[in-house]
């Protein structure tokens, strides 16, 4: 299989890299294996960690590999990417609000009733229910990869608490404290405006109820989760509080936040924990880290929180392969950006094609995340396959395939030195008042050769995305 390089183009180095190229030979291999020796002790020091999970160790918490060679974007090709991703979000938003209304989409035949309301992410409770601004998902990271010069596809939404932000801000930080140098001519556009920005979202989204400048906090589950540093580093940014559950109490109305000058009254929580914890009273009784009697105040108007309950029906991966429809649909444009061609396995002739073809596609769950209960078809063994056949056939609907992409390649430093490795790229798209789109991204790169699985759960690494100006 060929795979796009996205530094060289048959032995010339790309425009966008050329830069990066003259720093490259300017430096030793002993040079940068000192600067990602550095890094590593950056991040061990900070805390950057990422869990892992597997069913012989448990969970445990390892650093992340940071690769210093930056992924470049020139600025045309971002301008069409953003385009794109704000359509995306935009559509994922009325399709929110519609199937919680009026649910158009679904009465003109468009999408199936069933993969929304038997979809475990459908929120009845939030029935009818109007988040302020019609925002249900304030937060949306579209995971992209590219496999040619003008060709990207979306590989997944994420809608509810999409993670990497603080990666994406601190591998920038990591990159230019280590490499000034790198950054004197290049005109890279800044990424350091995140946690302005996403306060000023939150903020736009106050309830009508709120009075004055409105109390943000970002709600958390605590110190052994594991993106417990990204809650804490995006709290200390906006200049928001960080809160878990026992911090905060619902008095009427209102909820509030306990401080040692008395209760203080909050309008927006930017919440990280998943909907079913958020409120023993409306989700699972036995949850201790939500709030009791959240979900009340939240229906009445009386805080907002972010993302809304119930987002989490537009990432479902089934219903993935409906977003261009929803484009077409609400905001009657056709779709910038394209899907990975999906099959989805719930449907007969579908199913058939996937179960003769298992050896040369990617199969995930449908609710499935992180990387984890995928087959990539080309690296599986017969026995692995078989295995998942048998999963597949038990329940056909819980399992989308999708070709097994060429994903382009980025310069990566790796032990034997320079190498292509495979990547993709999150953006973080916030959605209030305003759509903005911040130049850059989170890069993951998956560090073992060959490797497509790109996720930091997987043993991928992350890498500073560059967008630079002029280009």
């Amino acid at each position: 299989m060929d795979f796009f390089n996205e530094m060289m183009d048959g032995g010339e180095v790309r425009v966008p890299y050329k830069h990066l190229q003259a720093w490259i030979d300017s430096h030793s291999q002993d040079e940068f294996r000192i600067k990602r020796a550095e890094a590593e002790t950056i991040f061990r020091r900070i805390g950057i960690t990422f869990a892992v999970y597997s069913e012989s160790e448990g969970s445990t918490e390892r650093l992340i590999p940071f690769d210093m060679m930056p992924r470049v974007f020139t600025e045309r090709e971002w301008r069409k990417l953003e385009r794109g991703i704000k359509q995306r979000a935009r559509a994922l938003n009325a399709f929110l609000w519609d199937v919680y209304h009026r649910r158009e989409i679904i009465r003109a035949g468009r999408i199936p009733g069933e993969l929304v309301y038997r979809n475990e992410a459908y929120e009845p409770s939030v029935i009818g229910v109007d988040p302020a601004r019609g925002v249900y998902s304030h937060v949306v990271g579209i995971d992209l990869v590219r496999t040619g010069v003008d060709e990207f596809f979306v590989l997944e939404d994420n809608c509810r608490t999409p993670s990497g932000v603080s990666y994406m801000l601190e591998n920038r930080e990591i990159m230019m404290r280590l490499n000034p140098d790198l950054f004197r001519t290049a005109r890279v556009l800044p990424v350091d405006d995140y946690p302005r920005a996403l306060r000023r979202t939150l903020a736009s989204v106050a309830p009508a109820k709120c009075e004055g400048a409105p109390t943000v906090v970002v709600l958390t589950p605590g110190s052994f989760n594991s993106a417990y540093y990204e809650h804490s580093f995006l709290a200390d940014q906006m200049g928001a509080e960080l809160v878990e559950g026992q911090d905060l109490f619902v008095d009427g109305d209102f909820v509030y936040m306990r401080t040692t000058r008395g209760p203080q009254r909050v309008d927006v929580i930017y919440r990280r924990i998943d909907d079913a914890f958020i409120d023993p009273l409306c989700f699972r009784p036995d949850s201790m880290l939500g709030v009791p009697g959240l979900m009340n105040v939240y229906r009445s108007g009386g805080v907002q929180i972010c993302s809304a309950p119930g987002a989490g029906v537009a990432d479902d991966k089934a219903i993935y392969t409906y977003v261009p429809e929803m484009i077409r649909f609400y905001l009657g444009e056709e779709p910038i950006l394209q899907n990975v061609p999906t099959w989805r396995c719930g449907d007969a002739d579908s199913l058939k094609y996937v179960l003769e073809n298992l050896k040369d596609l990617v199969v995930k769950e449908v609710h499935g995340s992180g990387g984890y209960g995928m087959l990539v078809g080309p690296a599986a063994t017969k026995e692995e396959i078989a295995a998942y056949a048998s999963r597949i056939k038990a329940d056909p609907a819980d399992f989308i395939a999708q070709p097994t992409l060429a994903l382009s390649t980025s310069p990566t430093f790796v032990d034997s030195g320079l190498a292509p490795r495979h990547v993709d790229l999150r953006p973080y798209c916030l959605v209030g008042k305003d759509i903005h789109l911040t130049p850059g991204g989170l890069t993951r790169v998956a560090m073992r050769e060959g490797s497509l699985v790109v996720n930091s759960s997987q043993g991928g690494g992350v890498k500073d995305t560059w967008v630079v100006s002029g280009e």
